[in-house]
This record gives C-alpha cells, structure tokens and sequence, in this order.
C-alpha cells in the first residue's frame, strides 16, 4: 500500500542537490512519485508505506544528503522549514564574518593594482607592502579554501567518486584550480618563469569567490527564513497547554492530553487551544490570523470556535469538537506546507533546465580553457592565453550557478501561499494558484455561497387533516438526517414549534431532490416540487412566491404541507462579483432552486448567466460544456451536491462553512465562506505568476548574458570577466530572486 509522506533534508545547497535526490529516489524500488523542493528543503515521496527513512538516507548520504522525518521532531516548530534555514543562515553568518577581512585585504591589493595601471595620482604599492602581502594571501587563500570553503572540496570529491555534480561541484572545481595553479607558480617560480607569468596568481581570487558566494549563500538563507513567516506566524498561534474542568477542577493540561467532549476554560485574552463550541458564556473572538479580517467576532453559546484564535473579553468555557492535528488550525498548518512543497506546472520548465545544468556548464568550462590555450595561443602569448584560460574557467563555473533558476518557482509559491494563507485563502497546491490566474469562467453555487447559507422558514402552511404539530414531527425527523442548509431551516423550525423527532425507516437522499422515509409505517418525500411530482404527487397546487424556495412534504399521494424558506445575501456578494466582472472572468449561477427565486438571486448581486434546477450531474455537465468552450473553468460551492462539480473543475473553491466533502475536493477553501476572497485570490494568484515569470527571466538571462561574457567570448571586443565580478554577479542572482519573491508579502489583494 502506498502513502505520501513529507520529509526535511539536510545538506542541500542548490537546486542541483533537488535533482539529484529526485533522480536517486525515483530508481528506489516502492518509490512511485517523490517531489523534492529547495526553497524550502523538504521532500514529498509517494512509497511503499514499508520504506522509510534509512532506505532514503541509504542511497543520498554518501552524497551528503539526509532525510528527517518530520513525525520525529519533537517539537512542531522544529519541524518546520524556517528551522533548517535558520540553521543554516547562522553556520553561513559565522563564515561571512571571518571572512570580511580576508575579502577586503584581496579587494584592497587588486585595486590598488588596477588604479596604480590606470590612473597616474595612484603611487605604486610600497614593496615592503607587497612582499608581505604576497606571503600572506596564501595563507589566506589556504584557509578560506580549506575550512570554509570545505563543502566545495566536498562536493568535487562526491562528483569524482558517485558521479554527481551541483553547484559545490563548479565553485570547488573553479576555486581549487585557482588555488593550485597560483600554489604551483609561486612555489616552482624558478623552473616556470622562462615559460609563465609568475608573477600573475589568483589567491586572491580564490579568497574573494569563496567570500562572496558564502556572503550570498548567506543573504539567500536569510531570506529564505522569511519567506515561511506566514507558516511560522500559524505555528505560533498554537497553545502549548490548557485549563481543562474535570470532576468539578479545573486542572492546566498539556494539549495532547484533551480529549473531545473535554470542557476547556478560556480566560479574556487567551488563546483557544482546540477547536470547540461554547458552552457558556459569551465574547468576541479575534479570528484575523486565521481569517484575515481585523474585525473580531461574537460567539455566544452554540457558536464555534477554532484553535489559535483568541477570546478577547468574555469568559468563555468550550466543549472539546476537534483536538490534536484534527483541528482547524493543524489542518492549515498541514495545508500551506504540503502547497508550499508543491510544484506549480511552469516549474518543470525550470527543473529539466537545471537537470543537465551542471554537466553542460562544466562542459562549457573547460571548452573555453581549452579553447584559449589552443586557439588563443595561436594569437597571443601562451602566457597570456593561459591566464585568459584559466580566468574563462573559472569565472565560467562561478558564474554559472543553478540556484537562482532553482528559485524562481518555489520561493514565488512559498510567499504566495503564505500571504494567501494570512488572509484566510487556503491553497492546496501550487497547480491550482496558477491556473487560478487563468481561469475564465466560475461557476457559482447559491445557497450557501452567494447567500449566508443559513436559511429561516418565513412561512409554514399545513394543507392536511393532521395538526400542525405532527406534520411537522415528520418533517423535522427526516430533515434530522440530512445535511442540506435547507433542512437547517426546517429542524430549527420545527424544533422551536415542539415537534417530536421519531423513528425513520429506509431513508433516502436524493441530492439536488429531497429525502424520503419510512415513519409510523407511512412513507413521507420532503423536498422540492419537482421531486415530490416524481414520486407520485400529479400537481403541486401552490403559487410560488419570488426568491423563496418552497419544501413540500407528500405522503405519495398529495401535498400535505409546504415550507418558504428564505436566505439572506452576504452582504459582500454584490461588490465581489462586481470586482471579478473587472478582472474579465464570466461568471455563471448554478442552483438546484427554482428559475424564479435564481433569477432573483442572479438580478441582484449581477450574476448575467443563470442555470436552475441544476442536480449534481448537472452541474457537471455544465462545467464540462464550458470547459469545451473556455480555457479554465472554476466552481465555487460549499454542498454534498456540488462536490461533483468542484471536482471535475480545473479549480475547485470551497467555502470553509461548507460540507467536509466539499473541502476535501476543492483546491482553494476560503475560510469563513467569504467569497470576498475569491477575488483577492485571484489577484493573488496573479501576482504570484508575474514574480515567478520575472524570476525565471533573470535566471535565464543571467545565464544567456554572463556564461558567454565569463568564457571569453566578447574578449576581443575589450570585454572580459573577472572571477571575483563572477563570483558577486552569482551571489546577487539568487538574492535577487529570492527578494523578489518576498515583495509578494506587501501586496495588497
């Protein structure tokens, strides 16, 4: 049996090292799907639920890859990616700053050379400077080569031993044939001066890559923690322990010792650490970090109430509904960084770009060292062309780097999911952000979607012999078992009147239809007119009035009483369509109910396309006549009976007050039903394209631009590259990305 898991991993550098974990495990045997993703160093593995950890760790540690599982951490904010690039943003810190003085006695003693060549003020370094200069840049080359800059030594020796290549590969390569090169001129001077150069070496070269590949390894780390502030903030949000009354005490539990059904008191200012209903007491509730609106919310006894919010004035005591990771707030928590993982469609672009990246730029490297030493000596010095050899190669590999196109897409979705998160739209994966943005057509629910969702019988008419208390003593038992926001009106109804739940045999849901039972040994249909005809009532004898939906219960034969149910408006639906009508997107009514009340409902908030009467399979089929017609098409719904339609869309939107069926296969859930948020998420979605379009042009233009540059090619028109400009020009790339990525976070939806 397979099953998806979600692992951390130690070790990467760069979007090669993704690659190369995804290529290793992809050949596991059990291995059917694994995802591995950079920006936030983790990993999804679709196996054989069998293998695990050590199977994983088996095949990457000799490359200097480790698994974790996450079920392992103890501590959940651990588990988290912020964690991992915390950890390493400090490692990279400490290197940074011892090496800021070797990077500026390099900097110093190059340009003091180049002013001296060009500018004539400049006096020619003391040579009593020189000479110790000259003794101590190996000293500081050696160190930066060996001890910070290990991990590139390592990541050779991996490529020359397992045949695996990343961006540690190309700096080593290129920092160590510096460093050697200069080593072997300065030490054999004597037998090489007739031949080379001597005087011309590359310590410093050596020292000021290093330095600033770590400086910019550093500033993306750090970076990198901020785009998961969105996750950390959600993180935060849940509490460590809880006041529990038990036997009549009130005793502080940790919270993996609630239990469902357990009364938990919460204080003003406290945090609700389960998910729960009043039981008593009443207050407002700060709900922003989970929704996004500022504003805070009654909640009296009945009302529910999520983890992580908190009680801002009243006392509250809660009843237990949803403890541990089967809370509101644990399944966010799970949601955003499953999304964050995920990979959106234009990222495959990017990542078979970076597959054959390394080898083909380590390819490039050493044709262009080959090339001046073969074809540059036939027009120049063999000196020179040697040292223009060994610049082109080095600079080439430094240059050359994968990160930042390994970056584009993942830091991108990171920060979109996360901002989406904070105001309350939850993404499942990153797929659905991007079609979002180029969907044409939604199709919208009524009930439950355009209007609250919690309808009130305005009218209740008994046309049979029976008394009113019977009648609907048969209604309320078998709206009891049905789920529909309707049947919510007419159980409140008659629950208030006094009728009496009963026993109900052979029950039945139709949807989009009604129910039917068996009670007292009578069979009784409740629900539309079209379903009480069908079964075997011939007329339905009542005047239908305008925006009501009309509940019939039938005995099979006659009508014997109707209920007019009415439902209220959000008060944001006129200005959210009107806000997506300026976004170009059609839009479209889908309703079980009748043509009247739709039209109604369609005239006021300024839907123009309307279908009523729509089942399930209707819905469906509407979604798929317009998927033939239009490029995406999006359903937005929150019923048993639009799961159909949700599904078969290329974005399904979910209301988060809605039925658990409509959630789970929906792609986009937006909490507290605000549909609001479905403009702001395509805004979002949007935006977040743009940012990785942008980033993905950097990348590559960087590459087109400087590989060529760094090779020599543009030489004889008087433009070169040196290794040092490489090495900074790389470092930028990736913060820039990265950084461009963060601006998704002041963005106003």
């Amino acid at each position: 049996m397979n099953t998806k898991k979600n692992y951390k991993i130690e070790g990467m550098h760069c979007a090669s090292c993704a690659n190369i974990i995804e290529r290793k495990l992809a050949k596991l045997s059990g291995v059917s799907g694994v995802s591995v993703s950079y920006a936030n160093a983790s990993a999804e593995v679709d196996k054989d639920e069998n293998l695990g950890v050590a199977d994983f760790n088996a095949l990457v540690e000799p490359l200097g890859y480790k698994f974790v599982d996450e079920d392992m951490v103890a501590n959940v904010e651990d588990s988290n990616m912020n964690h991992n690039h915390a950890s390493e943003r400090d490692q990279l810190r400490n290197n940074v700053i011892i090496s800021i003085p070797m990077i500026f006695v390099s900097l110093l003693m190059m340009a003091w050379d180049i002013s001296f060549e060009f500018l004539s003020f400049v006096p020619k370094m003391p040579m009593i400077v020189k000479d110790f200069l000259h003794h101590l840049l190996p000293v500081l080359a050696t160190y930066m080569m060996f001890v910070i800059g290990k991990v590139y030594i390592l990541g050779v020796w991996r490529f020359f031993k397992h045949g695996q290549a990343n961006m540690d590969t190309l700096i080593g390569i290129g920092t160590l044939t510096a460093f050697f090169y200069s080593f072997f001129v300065g030490a054999f001077d004597v037998y090489l001066s007739a031949y080379l150069d001597t005087s011309v070496s590359y310590f410093d070269v050596t020292i000021v890559v290093i330095g600033f590949v770590n400086l910019g390894k550093y500033l993306e780390a750090n970076a990198k923690v901020k785009t998961g502030d969105a996750l950390k903030s959600l993180i935060s949000l849940q509490a460590k322990s809880a006041i529990v009354r038990r036997n009549g005490k009130d005793v502080e539990l940790k919270i993996d010792q609630i239990l469902i059904g357990d009364l938990i008191v919460v204080k003003p200012g406290g945090k609700f650490p389960v998910d729960g209903v009043v039981s008593e007491g009443e207050s407002f509730v700060d709900e922003s970090m989970l929704t996004g609106e500022p504003m805070a919310v009654e909640k009296v006894v009945g009302d529910k109430v999520s983890a992580g919010t908190v009680n801002e004035d009243g006392f509250l005591i809660i009843k237990a509904t949803a403890v541990g990771d089967n809370s509101l707030l644990s399944h966010i928590i799970k949601l955003v960084k499953s999304a964050q993982g995920s990979k959106a469609p234009i990222q495959k672009m990017a990542d078979s770009v970076s597959a054959v990246f390394v080898p083909i730029v380590l390819v490039l490297a050493f044709v262009s060292l080959f090339g001046w030493l073969f074809l540059g000596s036939q027009y120049l010095p063999f000196d020179k062309a040697l040292a223009l050899g060994i610049t082109s190669f080095v600079s080439v590999l430094v240059i050359a780097c994968p990160c930042a196109l390994g970056l584009a897409t993942p830091t991108a979705i990171i920060v979109g999911v996360g901002k989406g998160a904070k105001n309350g739209i939850l993404v499942k994966n990153a797929e659905s952000l991007e079609k979002l943005s180029k969907v044409k057509d939604i199709v919208f629910d009524k009930t439950g979607t355009i209007t609250e969702g919690k309808p009130k019988v305005i009218e209740f008419k008994n046309l049979s012999k029976l008394n009113d208390k019977d009648v609907l003593s048969f209604a309320l038992s078998l709206e009891t078992m049905s789920e529909h926001p309707l049947a919510v009106a007419v159980t409140r109804y008659g629950n208030d009147f006094g009728a009496q739940l009963l026993k109900v045999d052979g029950f039945k849901n139709t949807k989009g239809g009604g129910v039917e039972g068996v009670i007292n040994e009578g069979k009784y249909f409740l629900g539309s007119d079209d379903y009480v005809k069908s079964n075997g009532v011939k007329d339905v004898d009542v005047k239908l009035g305008k925006n009501l939906t009309h509940i019939f219960l039938s005995d099979g034969e006659k009508v014997l009483a109707y209920f007019l149910v009415g439902d209220a408006l959000k008060k944001e639906a006129r200005s959210s369509i009107d806000g997506l009508k300026k976004l170009g997107v059609n839009l479209h009514l889908a309703t079980g109910d009748r043509e009247d009340a739709a039209l109604e409902i369609a005239k006021q908030v300024g839907i123009e396309n309307v279908h009523s009467r729509m089942l399930p399979a209707d819905k469906q089929d509407l979604v798929r006549s317009l998927k033939n017609k239009s490029d995406l098409i999006a359903v937005a719904g929150d019923g048993v009976n639009d799961a159909p339609a949700l599904a078969l869309a290329d974005v399904g939107i979910a209301m988060s007050t809605g039925t658990d069926v409509a959630i789970e296969t929906a792609d986009i859930t937006l909490l507290h039903g605000d549909i609001s948020k479905i403009e702001q998420s395509i805004k979002l979605s949007k935006f977040t394209l743009r940012t990785i379009k942008q980033n993905l042009f950097w990348a590559f233009a960087f590459n087109v631009i400087g590989i060529p540059l760094a090779a020599g090619f543009f030489y004889p028109l008087g433009l070169s590259l040196s290794p040092v400009f490489a090495g900074a020009a790389m470092a930028f790339s990736s913060v820039f990305v990265v950084s461009n990525s963060l601006r998704l976070k002041f963005i106003k939806l």
